[in-house]
């Protein structure tokens, strides 16, 4: 299968009004083929949530395009007139399920009347009929209950207004579905139902694929193939989901799954390790290794702290750091004895 996604040196800022710059997405580069869905994980304010917006081309002040092409299918989305992307890319090829996705719906509106009114734009020649059936049946084939589609917001559940939003998003079957942590104020129920939907839509050919994107590393476990791991605004580990979280390379990917409390037998005598200090302060340009001054392995053999050494493994993935995997590899064996 062809990529249904490409990304290159996708680099975008939060601009003050003082005319500062804040790297929030620096140099991005990646490849989605179509039936694969791929994780982007990291710690709050790494710049997961800014390369979604990007991805969608939600360039709106403060947030602002530098340069770099994202591609549709082989079609450079930057170079559309905005009113074209509007009318042909975003909703039909790209769809996005924004954070707090429960709060996205509008409160004084009954779900139909919600989707008749982002239809008018797409899809003008549909009838309120159309919509309607189209609605009935997205919800029917995602399990949702039709009284759904004539409730305000506010008569349903948490979980609930969540699996609208998925339908909704993607009622135009889009090419990628891109998926702004959609779990993270569930409950684990709720949780287990929206993931299994979204891999269902896979399966059934609703959309081609999909980006999942969450701080839980874990949890990308269960549903992703591929992960990126994102810090200071670039990807420092791309690997498949077994590599990346069983056999993490880079001092920050390992140092992420490090700090989490997994449930396999003998956990609990497991010892958790913290990553010392804060993220870099991104509105100054960081020539060198933004993982450095809170690298433990951080050091004479990393000369200047370079870390722009891009480096790919013999089992296809990449990570970013100035150290050789078996540099690497001999102090994990030492420091991550579990």
């Amino acid at each position: 299968m062809g990529n249904v996604l490409t990304v290159k040196d996708l680099k975008t800022a939060y601009k003050s009004r003082l005319g500062q710059y804040t790297y929030a997405v620096d140099g991005v580069s990646f490849e989605l083929q179509e039936g694969r869905t791929l994780g982007i994980a990291g710690e709050s304010g790494c710049g997961k949530s800014t390369l979604a917006l990007s991805l969608m081309a939600f360039y709106f002040p403060p947030l602002t395009y530098l340069s770099g092409e994202i591609c549709i299918e082989g079609r450079n989305i930057m170079a559309l007139p905005y009113e074209e992307l509007r009318r042909t890319i975003l909703g039909k090829e790209l769809a996005y399920i924004p954070q707090a996705a429960m709060n996205a719906l509008n409160p004084t509106k009954r779900v139909l009347n919600f989707v008749r009114d982002i239809l008018r734009e797409h899809c003008p020649e549909k009838s309120k009929e159309d919509v309607q059936k189209m609605l009935a049946e997205r919800f029917a084939l995602l399990g949702l209950p039709e009284r759904a589609m004539y409730a305000y917001p506010n008569e349903l559940s948490g979980g609930m207004k969540q699996r609208v939003v998925i339908a909704v998003s993607t009622i135009l079957d889009p090419a990628v579905l891109i998926a702004d942590e959609p779990t993270s104020a569930l409950d684990v129920t709720s949780q287990k139902l929206v993931m299994k939907m979204m891999k269902d839509m896979l399966r059934l050919g609703i959309v081609k694929s999909i980006i999942y994107i969450t701080h839980e590393l874990p949890l990308l476990r269960h549903i992703t193939d591929d992960i990126m791991v994102m810090y200071a605004g670039q990807i420092v580990e791309h690997g498949t989901t077994e590599q990346v979280i069983f056999d993490s390379i880079h001092p920050y990917t390992k140092a992420l799954m490090g700090s989490i409390i997994v449930p396999e037998e003998g956990a609990k005598d497991w010892k958790l390790a913290g990553i010392p200090g804060a993220p870099p302060n991104l509105r100054h340009r960081i020539e060198g290794c933004r993982f450095a001054q809170r690298c433990r392995y951080c050091g004479e053999q990393c000369p200047n702290h370079t870390g722009q050494r891009n480096r790919a493994l013999s089992d296809g993935r990449f990570y970013r750091c100035d150290l050789a995997e078996a540099q690497l590899r001999e102090v994990y064996a030492r420091d991550y004895q579990r």
